[in-house]
């Protein structure tokens, strides 16, 4: 790790580290009508409302947006400290719902009531996603399910997945929503995050964001340091969020979390996969490569890598997993419960944030080059990481400069990390870690899945997360949780 922070801005990190006590916490303005969520969001405990942000930032009095919000209000006036802004990941992710999510009796550790005693738990859907004036693509079925990791064999389908990809940016570019596209980032994001703030007639907020939101956190607390109370980002991203190092990190985190799952298949007899991890591993590449010549529709190699790589996020998915890999080894459809079909705004709010945040390379030779080399490094799934999307042909360059997350600002953010992590890698969360300085602790878990607060159940992790976000205590070191037993 590198060295925290410059001797030079010591006395004024320590300064910055106060935050405000709960008495301080200023009462909700009267700037949010307060009313029924939509019918879809199905919690009774949720208040929603509407707020108008400008579309560019840069032009605040031009084109306005609607935010759509929700408010899961604390119960106990006496304790309530202020609000707590969260984000369920992304992008393109909605979190209208998400403070009644985290709330569902059946999660292995619901947020605590001492948390929802002392925050009002707000969410929302970001800008260009849900009800907060959707952008779209117009995108068929059939693009849609490509999915986001597209396996190529060799140089040839990175030209056939060039061809899809320069499609789809096309469709977004055309769209009636074509015009958002270069302010839908995270950056203005995070603007409109300071703008529900200061509707809520907040001095501060603290923060608990996952998987994507933990970029979108660090870009807030970057933005608006003295705006952060307590903040927590949980399941990591790299410091330059979902660029091109975050989109081949799936394919290190594929490899890094896969043995638990083979594990699991060779302890479970009856699926038929293996007796050893190794075997398990060995039916993977085996099933890939027999899919990859003779699909069972609509399985073929690529989409049999990307839905193995899906159920790899949380140890529940397991069974489910193992019995469609039983079903395709017979030349079977597998019968898939509860797998919602991604929907056309769900992808036009992730290629507007992705490519509008990044510059993407344009060359096709150049991730035909990488395709070659991840093919190799990553077996399982690196070919698909690395190809191209539609970022190589969005139709214009980010609008201004990516947020730098560096070591300025108060001591006051929490990461807490699983160890085998398929979606955001450990090594990529240690690269966040070192941005930060010593802004940030870092809770390393030591189990695999994506997700450690509320949808893990390891105590460890849990507790550190909710005593700092009802103490403010947080580790004075970066620490270790270790595996605990089921």
């Amino acid at each position: 790790m590198r060295k925290a922070v410059l001797v030079a801005f010591a006395a004024i990190t320590a300064a910055l580290a106060v935050v405000p006590a709960a008495a301080a916490a200023p009462a909700p303005s009267n700037d949010l009508k307060w009313g029924p969520c939509p019918a879809e969001v199905k919690y009774p405990d949720l208040e929603c409302a509407t707020l108008r942000v400008p579309l560019n930032y840069q032009d605040p009095n031009g084109r306005k947006i609607d935010l759509a919000i929700s408010r899961l209000a604390s119960k106990n006036p006496d304790k309530r400290r202020g609000v707590l802004l969260t984000n369920p990941g992304g992008p393109g992710g909605a979190g209208l719902d998400y403070p009644g999510v985290l709330t569902r009796s059946e999660l292995p550790m619901p947020l605590p009531q001492s948390v929802r005693d002392e925050y009002d738990v707000i969410g929302f859907d970001p800008r260009g996603v849900g009800h907060s004036s959707p952008v779209t693509c117009d995108l068929t079925p059939e693009q849609r399910a490509i999915g986001n990791l597209p396996y190529a064999k060799d140089s040839a389908d990175v030209v056939k997945q060039a061809e899809v990809a320069k499609a789809e940016a096309k469709q977004c570019a055309s769209s009636k929503t074509g015009w958002m596209l270069p302010y839908v980032t995270t950056a203005n994001t995070a603007r409109d995050m300071d703008r529900i703030r200061q509707a809520l007639g907040e001095s501060t907020v603290s923060y608990l964001g996952a998987s994507y939101g933990t970029y979108l956190g660090a870009v807030y607390t970057t933005m608006f340091p003295q705006r952060t109370d307590r903040v927590v980002l949980d399941s990591n991203l790299g410091p330059g969020g979902y660029d091109i190092d975050a989109m081949r990190g799936f394919a290190r985190g594929m490899e890094d979390r896969f043995p638990d799952f083979a594990k699991f298949a060779a302890a479970s007899p009856k699926y038929g996969l293996g007796t050893t991890p190794a075997q398990v591993t060995a039916k993977f590449h085996d099933l890939a490569a027999r899919l990859d010549k003779a699909p069972v529709a609509p399985f073929d190699g690529s989409l049999f890598r990307s839905l193995t790589f899906s159920f790899l996020y949380g140890d529940e998915g397991f069974g489910a997993l193992a019995g469609a890999w039983q079903s395709l080894d017979k030349g079977e459809v597998p019968k898939l419960e509860g797998q919602a079909p991604t929907t056309d705004n769900l992808w036009a709010a992730r290629f507007s944030v992705i490519c509008g945040d990044s510059s993407w390379p344009r060359s096709v030779r150049s991730y035909q080059t990488d395709v070659a080399v991840n093919r190799v490094r990553y077996p399982m799934i690196g070919a698909g990481a690395a190809n191209i999307a539609a970022c190589a042909y969005w139709p214009s360059a980010p609008v201004e400069p990516k947020v730098r997350i560096t070591d300025r600002g108060p001591s006051n953010v929490l990461m807490v990390q699983n160890l085998r992590d398929p979606g955001t890698p450990w090594a990529n969360a240690v690269k966040l870690r070192g941005a930060f300085g010593d802004r940030a602790r870092m809770v390393t878990v030591d189990q695999g899945g994506h997700g450690v607060y509320v949808f893990a159940k390891n105590k460890c992790g849990n507790n550190t997360v909710t005593d700092f976000l009802v103490t403010g205590k947080r580790p004075a070191h970066d620490t270790f949780c270790a595996a605990e037993t089921r």
